[in-house]
């Protein structure tokens, strides 16, 4: 079992069949959901699935439905980021995320790896997204 960083691949060819919008008003919705060091989660991710989600006190099935941030251009590179989402109260231990479309039946966008176990116990766990940024942001296009 592993967990790869990655932009799913299904992701990418959706992208030029217009099956994701990011608009912030007026685009899909888009979740996040953690998962275990048991997850296998890679580029061939195509959607979101329950199989090794973190489960505990605090945390909801499906996960936490992000804020996006409408994309922009960051030199050359187009660049999307979400506002950063917190579970709160929660005893969990995560692995992981999958950053999914949940307006388009679940298709996986991106795959994270923590690079460990994070856990809380009783307390704030929070996916703190990074600069939107042509070398930084969650997501990006060049």
């Amino acid at each position: 079992m592993a967990i790869t960083q990655a932009v799913a691949n299904s992701f990418k060819t959706e992208v030029l069949t217009a099956t994701h919008n990011f608009t912030a008003t007026t685009g899909n919705t888009f979740k996040i959901a953690l998962y275990t060091n048991s997850a296998t989660l890679s580029k061939s991710t195509t959607a979101y699935t329950t199989s090794n989600e973190v489960s505990g006190t605090g945390y909801t099935a499906a996960g936490n439905t992000l804020t996006s941030v409408t994309p922009a251009l960051s030199s050359d590179t187009a660049v999307c980021d979400f506002a950063d989402t917190s579970w709160t109260s929660a005893t969990i231990t995560a692995r992981g995320a999958l950053i999914y479309n949940d307006t388009q039946s679940d298709k996986a966008v991106v795959v994270l790896d923590f690079g460990g176990d994070k856990t809380s116990t009783a307390g704030t766990f929070t996916i703190q997204f990074p600069a939107a940024d042509a070398s930084n942001a969650i997501l990006r296009l060049a």
